[in-house]
C-alpha cells in the first residue's frame, strides 16, 4: 500500500472516475470495462542447488478481453502482490487500446528477487511458472503473450518460450512469448523499445508549442536537463536515447546511490563502469550520493522515474522542482501526488502513454512470429532497387551526375532494427497527438493523465460496442 492510503489498483479506479465525465461510453459498458476478468494465484515448487525444496507464489491477471490475446510482462519482484499485479493489468488495458495495439491487458508477477538466485534456480523458476500457466491455459498465442518487466528479460522469455514450444504443438508457439533474444524468434529493437519510446514521447512534447505555451515550457529538448530514477534496461535506454537526442542527463540513480554531474553524464561510460564494476560508487566523473532519492529532488527540466511505482507520494510530492515528469515506470507518481503537482503547474507525461513502447513493439515481435517472416525481407531489395532507379532516372533529366557515396547514404535500405524504430516513432507521435487533443478541447483542465485515459476507454467503449463483441 502507498503512503497515499489506498492501493495501487484504488488509484487506477480513481484515474477512471475523474475520466468517467467525459468519456463517450455508456455507464453499463463502463462497468464491464473497469472489471477485472480473471486472476490467477500460483503456488508452485522449485528444487534449489543445495537440494531443498522453495515454495514459489506467483500471479496471473487478465484484466480485460475485448481483443485477443491478453498482452502483459511479468515481473520478478519481493515486493509483488496481487493488488500490484491486477493494476498493472488494468493499465494494460488501457495502454494498449491508447496506442492502437489489438491487445487485451493482462500482468504477472513472481515474488522472488531474482539476484538472490543461481542461475539455474531462476531457470526452474521460469519453466515451472510456464508449465503452471498452460497448464491453467492462461498462456498462449491467441490467448495469453507475457513479456518482460521489471526483473525479467530475454534470458527469462527464452526458457519460458523453450518450456512453452515443448508443451505445445501449435504452429505459432513462438508467438506465446515476446521479448525474446533475436535467434529464438525475438525482433530487433524490442529490448531498447520502451526506453525508446519513452525519449520520443518526451521529445514530442518538446514540439507542441500550444502545450508548451500553457505551461511555460521552452520548445526543443536540445540541451534540457534530465535526471533519470533507475537505471535498468528502462532508465538506461530512456537516458541514452534522451543524450542521443540532444538533452544533457544530469543525475542518474539505482538502488546503490545517485551519480550527479551538472556538465552532463557519458550514459554509455557510466553503463559500461557499472557493467564492469557492479554499481557505480566508485566512478569519478561525477558526484556520488548514497541516496538513491535525492535524484526526485533536484532542480532540472525533466524527471523521469524509471524504477517502481508510488515514488512521488503526498510525502514528498511538495519537494519535486522538475518542469516536466516523464514517467517511465508504471506509476511511480500515486495520484494524490499526480493532482497536486498538475496543480502546481507541472506537465507530467503519464505512464499509460510514455511507456507504451515495449508493448508496441512486442506486437510487432508476436505479429513477425505470426507471419513466420522477418520484416523488411520481402520488400527490402525492391525498395532499394526503385530508390536507385529514381535517382538515377533524375540524373538522366537534369543531366547531372550525382555523386555516388550520396547515393549510397541516401539510398540505405532499412533493416529490421530501423523499421521497428520507425513503427514505433509513429505509433507514439499519433498517440500524443490523441492525447494533446483532448487535452487542449478541455482547456487544459484535464492533465495528460486522464486526456489519456479519456482517449483509451472511448476506444475500448467501441471495440464493445460497434464489434460485435456481445452474442
Amino acid at each position: 500500500m502507498s503512503s497515499d492510503h489506498i492501493s495501487f489498483s484504488e488509484q487506477v479506479e480513481k484515474y477512471i472516475d475523474l475520466a468517467a465525465d467525459h468519456v463517450n461510453c455508456p455507464k453499463d459498458i463502463l462497468q464491464q470495462i473497469r472489471a477485472n476478468n480473471s486472476t490467477v494465484g500460483l503456488n508452485f515448487p522449485i528444487k534449489k542447488d543445495d537440494g531443498t525444496v522453495e515454495v514459489i507464489q506467483a500471479w496471473r491477471s487478465q484484466h480485460s478481453n475485448h481483443r485477443s490475446p491478453c498482452k502483459g510482462g511479468i515481473r520478478f519482484s519481493e515486493a509483488a502482490n496481487v493488488d500490484e499485479v491486477k493494476a498493472l493489468a488494468a493499465l494494460m488495458s488501457y495502454k494498449c487500446a491508447l496506442v492502437d495495439v489489438p491487445f487485451g491487458g493482462a500482468k504477472g508477477a513472481v515474488k522472488v528477487e531474482t539476484r538472490k538466485y543461481s542461475d539455474n534456480e531462476v531457470e526452474r523458476i521460469c519453466r515451472r511458472l510456464t508449465f503452471e500457466l498452460k497448464k491453467k491455459n492462461y498462456i498462449g498465442p491467441g490467448i495469453d503473450v507475457p513479456a518482460p518487466d521489471y526483473g525479467s528479460g530475454e534470458r527469462e522469455m527464452a526458457w519460458m518460450s523453450d518450456t512453452y514450444r515443448s508443451l505445445s504443438d501449435e504452429l505459432d508457439c513462438l508467438a506465446a512469448i515476446t521479448g525474446k533474444p533475436v535467434t529464438q524468434g525475438g525482433i530487433r529493437g524490442r529490448t531498447e523499445a520502451t526506453g525508446r519510446g519513452v525519449a520520443v514521447g518526451i521529445r514530442e512534447v518538446f514540439e507542441k508549442e500550444s502545450l508548451l505555451k500553457h505551461y511555460g515550457i521552452e520548445k526543443g529538448l536540445k540541451n534540457k536537463t534530465i535526471a533519470i530514477q533507475g537505471f535498468g534496461n528502462v532508465g538506461y535506454h530512456s537516458a541514452l536515447f534522451l543524450q542521443e537526442m540532444g538533452a544533457r542527463v544530469v543525475a542518474i540513480s539505482d538502488y546503490e546511490g545517485t551519480i550527479i554531474n551538472d556538465d552532463g553524464i557519458d550514459v554509455e561510460d557510466l553503463y559500461q563502469f557499472r557493467k564492469e564494476q557492479g554499481n557505480f560508487k566508485e566512478y569519478q566523473k561525477g558526484r556520488f550520493s548514497p541516496d538513491n532519492s535525492e535524484v526526485l529532488y533536484m532542480e532540472c527540466d525533466v524527471l523521469v522515474p524509471a524504477a517502481l511505482e508510488s515514488q512521488i507520494t503526498k510525502d514528498n510530492w511538495d519537494k519535486v522542482k522538475a518542469k516536466v515528469i516523464g514517467e517511465a515506470a508504471n506509476g511511480p507518481l500515486t495520484a494524490f501526488a499526480s493532482t497536486k503537482l498538475f496543480e502546481k503547474g507541472v506537465l507530467i507525461i503519464p505512464d499509460i502513454y510514455l511507456n507504451a513502447g515495449g508493448v508496441t513493439v512486442s506486437y510487432f515481435e508476436w505479429v513477425k512470429n505470426i507471419a513466420h517472416i522477418r520484416f523488411g525481407r520481402i520488400d527490402k531489395r525492391l525498395d532499394m532497387t526503385n530508390r536507385l532507379d529514381i535517382i538515377s532516372l533524375i540524373g538522366e533529366v537534369t543531366g547531372k551526375k550525382l555523386d555516388e557515396e550520396a547515393v549510397r547514404k541516401h539510398t540505405k535500405d532499412g533493416d529490421e532494427r530501423d523499421l521497428v524504430f520507425s513503427g514505433l516513432e509513429e505509433t507514439m507521435i499519433n498517440a500524443l497527438d490523441e492525447i494533446v487533443e483532448i487535452h487542449e478541447k478541455h482547456e487544459f483542465k484535464l492533465d495528460l493523465r486522464i486526456s489519456s485515459f479519456v482517449n483509451a476507454i472511448n476506444k475500448i467503449s467501441r471495440a464493445y460496442t460497434e464489434g460485435g463483441f456481445f452474442p
